[in-house]
């Protein structure tokens, strides 16, 4: 039996039920105080009525006590919370109809066993209903994890926005170019990209530095080499085809080319005919300033420009809309 069914009080249909059932129990009227007693009935609650069956036993019926007793229990509401469910307890579990006048064991089995149907059915649906509270609870859990997550998406992005506007007013080319590498794989970073950031390649003590790569991003399973820059002026083929040539270098390897500038002609033209060997993007950073401001999707970003290189050929696409 739940112990969630009778929380406020007895149902009126059940506490008839009740008020039929437990006088054919108890042979005697004493017999109907016991049993309140041995369920944990505070005595204040039958002392009255003891009285009256030690000194006036015909004037009160063993149903008048049960039905007074009972009405005294669901008035008291939660607080005799532990008395209704141990009454329901003894009733269900009563198994020595023996002890009943004889022509009252039919009678008091056949509600006992209305009694138990009726908590069965009762707690039924009051585990359905758990269930569903479990479930609903379940999911607006899952709802408000789902929701922090996106704030703090949010929030990364908006610290990574303001950031990126700061540069625009960083004067040092040197501090300005390394500071856009950072705010760039924070970017990556927080929109579920896997990125391995800046990196260099060294040769033998004489070589030095042979090549240096702003970052390794991982998009549906594609390693793609990142290659900043902040010019003032367009970017030509002298410019593209370093980082070309770095990823022919790399077998599968596929390309990422951003820059605050634009690309001449020339340069996109390099790299339109470099998509025969590897996959290649141009990015400008005033699309991704864009991006930042209208709270697109960067990853959705790059897939799009990615699927324009690959199925139209081109290398510089802007999905967005200025």
């Amino acid at each position: 039996m739940t112990n969630d069914f009778y929380t406020f009080h007895y149902p009126p249909e059940f506490l008839k039920l009740l008020i039929e059932t437990i006088p054919l129990l108890c042979p005697s009227k004493k017999d109907v105080l016991l049993f309140f007693i041995g369920a944990g009935v505070d005595s204040s609650l039958i002392d009255d009525l003891t009285i009256v069956v030690n000194t006036k036993r015909d004037s009160i019926s063993k149903y008048e006590i049960v039905r007074t007793v009972l009405t005294r229990l669901n008035e008291k509401a939660d607080a005799a919370l532990r008395e209704r469910r141990e009454i329901v307890k003894r009733v269900v579990e009563f198994e020595t109809f023996s002890t009943c006048w004889e022509q009252d064991q039919w009678k008091a089995r056949g509600l006992v066993s209305e009694v138990r149907r009726v908590v069965n059915v009762k707690d039924s649906f009051t585990k359905i209903q758990q269930e569903r509270d479990e479930e609903k609870k379940k999911r607006l859990v899952e709802y408000q994890a789902k929701l922090d997550v996106i704030k703090q998406k949010q929030k990364e992005l908006a610290t990574i926005k303001a950031d990126l506007f700061a540069l625009f007013r960083e004067s040092d080319p040197y501090k300005r170019g390394k500071a856009l590498e950072g705010v760039l794989n924070r970017l990556f970073q927080a929109s579920g990209i896997l990125l391995r950031e800046a990196f260099t390649l060294t040769g033998t003590e004489a070589e030095g530095i042979i090549e240096q790569i702003d970052g390794v991003a991982e998009i549906d399973g594609e390693l793609y080499l990142v290659e900043m820059k902040w010019w003032k002026t367009p970017l030509g083929p002298g410019e593209v085809s370093p980082h070309l040539v770095r990823v022919f270098g790399r077998g599968n390897a596929r390309g990422i080319f951003i820059s605050n500038s634009e690309y001449t002609d020339a340069a996109i033209i390099t790299c339109k005919e470099a998509l025969s060997k590897a996959v290649v993007i141009l990015c400008q950073l005033e699309e991704i300033v864009l991006l930042l401001e209208q709270e697109s999707d960067f990853k959705k970003f790059l897939k799009d420009k990615i699927s324009a290189a690959i199925i139209d050929k081109k290398p510089l696409y802007k999905p967005l809309s200025f």
